[in-house]
């Protein structure tokens, strides 16, 4: 009897490593027939909503009061953010009611994208 359930342990243990293996080589070969490619951009619906405060083109900031900013878990507050690229100041102003997409690049929170709100 000892060596039965022996026997039927090592007989389990080797079909799951087996299995196991035949799942990673599986993926890996369907994998190999399709080209890598890049993550596609995030949909409008992840950008946050906000109102201008302040623009200071000098320091590369704005000033947002915004609501709730999902893919930072942040609630809504007013905040300054730096800006991926200088240019998206001159799009805006105090007052404007925008859409943006942040980021936390290095430690500092960056708005990445910033379009006029609907």
């Amino acid at each position: 009897m000892k060596r039965y359930l022996i026997t039927a342990a090592l007989v389990l243990g080797a079909n799951s490593v087996w299995a196991q293996q035949s799942a990673t080589q599986a993926a890996d070969d369907h994998s190999a027939h399709h080209p890598t490619t890049t993550a596609a951009p995030a949909p409008a619906t992840d950008l946050a909503e906000g109102e201008v405060r302040k623009v200071d083109k000098a320091a590369g900031k704005i000033t947002l009061r915004h609501g709730q900013i999902k893919s930072l878990d942040m609630p809504p507050m007013t905040m300054v953010f730096v800006v991926a690229d200088a240019a998206m100041l001159d799009q805006v102003k105090p007052g404007d009611k925008v859409r943006f997409r942040a980021a936390d690049q290095g430690g500092k929170l960056t708005v990445t994208q910033i379009e006029a709100a609907n």
